[in-house]
């Protein structure tokens, strides 16, 4: 079975996603093109896309599948039966956070907001709200939120879909960075000196 707090969890995600994809067609309404770059992507960064999308598919019917098949969560060593309350508990304040940083972060990127990386295609320098604490936000909230969904609803699919996120990300970013220091020069070059790539206060971000 799945906890009250494990389908809390779930429900946080799927309005999550819901406001993602609201939110993307803001942006693409706001830059008056398209904000969905990933069937432009190449090599690994094609890679990190097909990731972020297995890694979200995971999280959500990873528990539907194992909930509606009891042979796959009985052979599963980390599926509880709902029965880590605590856990549970912690994983939905986890997975709140997360979904809210992630979407506040989203939509204060505005016209820039873009989903996937393409050369060309980048936005005006955000470095406000958020941004002052971390140049990737959204994926720091991305990642709060499908580590809570695994807590609150501990099994394979489930702590499978962060990590898999967690390498998506780093790929991509990597890549972004390139197209940034492209784009917008010494400007990013010298965002990307005082603000950290993940999180952080007071420190020099690693390059």
């Amino acid at each position: 079975m799945i906890s009250g707090f494990g389908w809390a969890a779930l429900a946080l995600l799927f309005g999550y996603l819901a406001l993602f994809f609201w939110g993307s067609a803001l942006a693409a309404q706001a830059a008056g093109r398209p904000v969905w770059l990933f069937s432009r992507a190449t090599g690994r960064d094609r890679l990190a896309a097909m990731g972020f999308r297995l890694a979200f598919v995971l999280a959500f019917f990873g528990p539907l599948l194992w909930l509606a098949m009891p042979a796959l969560h009985k052979v599963d060593p980390l599926w509880t039966e709902g029965g880590a309350v605590v856990l549970g508990l912690i994983g939905v304040f986890v997975a709140g956070l997360g979904a809210m940083v992630a979407f506040a972060a989203q939509m204060s990127m505005g016209s820039s907001w873009r989903v996937g990386v393409a050369g060309g295609e980048t936005g005006d320098l955000v470095s406000n709200g958020l941004y002052r604490f971390s140049r990737n936000p959204t994926f720091v909230g991305q990642f709060a939120l499908l580590a809570g969904v695994a807590m609150a609803v501990p099994a394979v699919p489930t702590v499978l879909a962060p990590i898999l996120f967690l390498w998506s990300a780093s790929t991509q970013v990597r890549s972004e960075e390139a197209a940034l220091r492209t784009a917008i020069g010494s400007d990013y070059d010298r965002y990307a000196a005082s603000v950290p790539r993940w999180i952080g206060l007071n420190r020099k971000a690693a390059r």
